[in-house]
């Protein structure tokens, strides 16, 4: 789900305490903020909290020393957090989040959050069931960020402010990237953690696990195995090891059986299948991880994992002035190029004349943070093999074969020492796997125009008050294209979809 908090405007339980000088009703406790078109039961249940509300009301209270009433509330959802914006008879906001199982590693990603205390953190918990713990849950109480967001200023600032308000952006981000790091892994507090596995920054710091959820059993519908393989979540001493943690993970997804995902599409492959092409992919990892480039644009980079306009806050009276960066969970130090794909939200042209934010971010970055921009300017078949290389039980084996090949064939062109370890497929092997990779393709152009045509985002979520509507749309939409593909009597010889079974293997939401 995208990133974007969805809000419930509704306020207070009716079983309130005295603190609050309103009583309307308010569910703290469950999802409210939409629905999904795929495993709709599971991702709402995953989003359930189980928790004091009135405690936390309390706690709020205990740390805003001056007030002694909550005078409102707004309820936010994102897809890892329920957010609770507290407005305080003294004028102050303060901000209580609450992490839904689906964020993370329990303990570990509340830990690692906070030692980016911004905005300033007034307290916190990583344990639910500590009897110094009265809410119930893991959860951080902050500062409300000041100014407003640049996602609500946006629409209203002048061309000339955009460009400027880019380069503050990256200006304050200079100051995370120039930061220089022994490891890859998540940043926490010393005395929190055994040392012994643990990368020292400094008497009050150090690098412990990842705490990304590729390297946890925590995403809806993703089990982790560990049947062939250890856990190996970091951190990392070197980007050799990085890459086998990506491995590692990827190996994690595979099930004990031979068996294939039922109704999955035939580009998956069995478990054998990816077992095989996983450990293919760590030889080839291991060998380009040794390229001076690679090793240059893997220097270990603390970034923001999602810096869109929603968490940039800015000055309302002067937007091109950054008060402050929000929402640093999962924050985690990674090679440099693996945030060099990312390309903010402000900086992505939507409506002619946009170009000019993408140049500025462009120019922003390679001047302010060069060493992120840097990989961008590198051959892309340089890190081909990374991009799959822990998902592939979720993608299909085809992606990571398809990016391998690739890389496999230019390997003498890129300029990378020795023999490729991953040989190149037979004829046969190779028109088998072009055929399954149009497959793929189609798949991947399915669920982006469905996704547009529905207007919903990528995994299915639809906003409450379009659910009704949005649902039965989907189901036309499948019926449609059931009926063509059907009457479909001479279908192309490229034609990746040609029969029922076909398109129900890929289509991305559920239809029965």
């Amino acid at each position: 789900m995208a990133s974007t908090l969805a809000s419930d405007e509704c306020a207070f339980p009716q079983n309130c305490p005295i603190h609050f000088d309103k009583r309307i009703s308010l569910d703290p406790h469950s999802y409210s903020s939409g629905r999904w078109l795929r495993r709709d039961k599971s991702e709402r249940a995953a989003r359930y909290i189980k928790f004091d509300f009135n405690a936390l009301c309390q706690k709020v209270l205990e740390v805003a020393p001056g007030a002694d009433i909550i005078t409102d509330c707004k309820k936010l959802e994102g897809g890892f957090n329920r957010v609770f914006i507290f407005t305080l008879n003294d004028g102050r906001r303060v901000v209580a989040r609450l992490p839904f199982t689906l964020a993370g590693p329990a303990k570990l990603t509340t830990a690692s959050e906070t030692k980016i205390p911004i905005p300033a953190i007034l307290d916190w918990s990583n344990d639910a069931k500590s009897t110094n713990n009265t809410i119930g849950s893991e959860y951080i109480i902050m500062e409300h960020a000041a100014g407003v967001s640049l996602h609500q200023k946006w629409p209203s600032m002048a061309g000339d402010q955009r460009v400027r308000c880019i380069d503050a952006i990256y200006r304050k981000m200079k100051e995370v990237v120039d930061l220089r790091f022994p490891a890859f892994g998540s940043v926490y507090f010393a005395n929190y953690l055994d040392l012994s596995g643990t990368y020292p920054l400094d008497e009050e710091f150090c690098i412990g696990p990842h705490c990304g959820t590729r390297y946890w059993d925590c995403s809806v519908g993703e089990r982790r195995y560990y049947h062939s393989v250890r856990p190996n979540q970091g951190p990392w001493g070197n980007i050799g090891e990085f890459c086998d943690g990506l491995i590692d993970a990827g190996l994690s997804r595979l099930p004990p059986s031979v068996s294939n995902i039922d109704n999955a599409p035939s580009y998956h492959g069995l478990s054998r299948t990816h077992r095989s092409l996983l450990e293919s992919a760590r030889a080839m990892l291991r060998q380009i991880s040794t390229d001076h480039r690679i090793a240059e644009a893997a220097i270990p980079l603390l970034f923001h994992p999602d810096l869109h306009k929603r968490n940039i806050f800015v000055s309302e009276d002067d937007p091109a002035t950054i008060t402050g960066i929000i929402d640093w969970q999962a924050t985690s130090i990674e090679p440099a190029f693996w945030y060099s794909d990312e390309i903010p939200d402000f900086a992505t042209p939507i409506e002619p004349g946009d170009d000019v934010y993408t140049e500025a971010f462009e120019v922003s970055s390679q001047f302010h943070t060069p060493i992120l921009s840097s990989p961008r300017l590198m051959d892309e078949n340089l890190f081909r093999p990374f991009r799959y290389s822990y998902r592939t039980w979720k993608d299909g084996a085809v992606a990571l074969r398809h990016d391998m090949i690739e890389t496999a064939r230019c390997w003498k062109e890129l300029g990378l020492v020795g023999q490729c370890p991953y040989p190149i497929p037979s004829p046969k092997e190779l028109a088998d796997h072009e055929k399954e990779y149009k497959l793929f393709e189609a798949a991947q152009f399915l669920k982006r125009d469905l996704a547009n045509l529905l207007n919903t985002a990528s995994d299915g979520w639809v906003p409450p008050e379009a659910w009704e509507a949005t649902e039965l749309a989907h189901r036309e939409m499948f019926t449609g294209m059931l009926q063509a593909v059907l009457t479909n009597q001479e279908p192309d010889e490229d034609e990746p979809v040609r029969d029922e079974k076909i398109l129900r293997s890929i289509w991305p939401f559920d239809i029965d």
